[in-house]
């Protein structure tokens, strides 16, 4: 089967949105009982951001650099975090309701950003229209088979008694759909198709593998692409993904595979695994540069071409600590995982507040509210980040090409992008004092480092200096 992945994936910088904690706009109904804005975030209370105040902040996104926004759920819940799905066709009030979702999705498409929304389709709420049915009627109810009954009566709240259903993890507030009922798929489906004739560009998938049926993931792809064909479709598969990634479900996963080298060689000497061991990341081991170099080869080659292209390069999520926390409040260590994250093959993705340096425990602490007060913000990592997607956006080197290790000595590292016979070179240096590189084979030319703005002409073979804890990342100025 030939396998393609959509082109603009491939040229695109992604920026992940938790709905609840980004920007609570004046259209927010202010009679509902909310946590102040800022507020050591919990596991129930809401902050009320909505997707107005999305809109509001349309412009730092795309001054970021940024050309497609990825959204963690949006339909009605009762939950902060919406992954408790109540209304698949509706968008929550608190969010805005679909008026909402309508004018962000133009406002975006207006800037040429992209949206892709979260699909909860393994497990719904107790509070689905079709569950809540079940536990109205009991063994009568019209919807028994959408579900996974085990036993009468059901215990949804009861904790000392058996909940008689499947749940997500155990989680009995999370039923898990039966999708071996032609009803629930065609639901399911019919889902998929309403948010992309609305004019969604894709789906980001939570939990897909739960769902172990290829057919399904098949047809679900058979029918958001006769919709539109550069849908972007995205499990959350953390281990290897080579049965969804064969060209007939996926076009790509969230990266964990990226994720955790990063953090185990940027933050080898500060890095908290009590903070990993909790969250979804697991232990990370540090890393010194050959280990890393290798594993990051490997990661590049890992999946078809197209594939790779395409994949969710992230640093962190909703559901992982703050890379910064993680890295002990490292500053350097994520300027150079963002820095090596800009210029590695694949799509980044931005988790929203990293940009200005928020930091996070694992969850709620990782979901932290946006502090829209700029004196806090962490300058010299947003400026940084604006630079490596300017030169990314101008560089096909550094958003297609080839991923090829040059050097690798001590804490220094160097590796060439191509593409189409431009290349661009990136030298990093992990250490506490600075380092000279020495480099051969290069495409000699002019070159700018992105980031000291410097021009250069380089040589076949070159020496470069490249201070402690720093990058020197070069792309053609012919």
């Amino acid at each position: 089967m030939s396998i393609r992945t959509p082109d603009w994936v491939k040229d695109a910088v992604f920026y992940q949105i938790f709905p609840d904690r980004f920007a609570r706009s004046k259209h927010q109904d202010s009679r509902l009982h909310l946590q102040a804005w800022g507020a050591p975030p919990t596991f129930n209370a809401y902050m009320g951001g909505d997707l107005w105040g999305v809109i509001d902040h349309l412009d730092h996104i795309q001054n970021l650099g940024v050309t497609a926004i990825y959204f963690c759920p949006v339909f009605q819940s009762a939950s902060n975090h919406r992954y408790h799905t109540h209304d698949y066709l509706q968008v929550d009030p608190m969010l805005g309701g679909n008026a909402a979702l309508r004018a962000l999705i133009d406002a975006a498409h207006e800037r040429g950003l992209k949206v892709v929304l979260d699909g909860v389709f393994n497990h719904a709420s107790r509070g689905f229209f079709q569950f809540n049915d079940l536990l109205e009627q009991g063994e009568q109810s019209a919807y028994r088979d959408w579900f996974h009954v085990g036993g009468w009566p059901l215990a949804p709240y009861e904790q000392g008694r058996p909940a008689n259903y499947a749940a997500w993890w155990g989680n009995r507030a999370l039923p898990k759909f039966n999708t071996g009922n032609p009803a629930v798929r065609e639901f399911l489906w019919h889902v998929a198709e309403f948010w992309m004739r609305f004019g969604i560009d894709g789906w980001r998938l939570d939990v897909p593998n739960e769902i172990d049926d290829d057919s399904f993931w098949q047809e679900f792809r058979r029918r958001v692409k006769a919709i539109n064909p550069d849908a972007y479709i995205v499990g959350e598969i953390w281990g290897d993904a080579h049965r969804w990634l064969a060209g007939d479900q996926f076009d790509a996963v969230m990266n964990y595979h990226f994720t955790r080298p990063c953090l185990g060689y940027f933050g080898a000497r500060t890095l908290n695994n009590a903070l990993n061991e909790v969250s979804g990341t697991g232990h990370v081991d540090a890393l010194d540069t050959a280990a890393f170099a290798a594993r990051m080869s490997e990661v590049a080659r890992m999946y078809h071409p197209e594939i790779v292209q395409a994949q969710l390069n992230l640093l962190g999520s909703h559901d992982t600590a703050r890379f910064l926390s993680v890295v002990g409040s490292d500053a350097t260590a994520l300027r150079l995982a963002t820095t090596f994250q800009l210029t590695y093959p694949g799509a980044p993705c931005i988790y929203y507040g990293d940009e200005i340096g928020l930091p996070g425990g694992p969850d709620p602490d990782c979901r932290r509210a946006f502090p829209w007060d700029e004196p806090g913000w962490d300058k010299q990592t947003m400026t940084l980040i604006q630079k490596l997607t300017a030169a990314r956006h101008a560089s096909p080197a550094l958003r297609r090409g080839t991923f090829d290790v040059l050097h690798v000595a001590g804490e220094a590292l160097a590796y060439r992008r191509e593409h189409a016979g431009e290349c661009a070179y990136v030298l990093m240096n992990t250490g506490l004092v600075g380092t000279v590189v020495n480099l051969t084979g290069l495409q000699a030319g002019r070159y700018r480092d992105v980031l000291s703005g410097r021009v250069i002409t380089v040589a076949q073979e070159q020496a470069f200096s490249v201070p402690e804890r720093s990058a020197v990342v070069l792309v053609r100025q012919d």
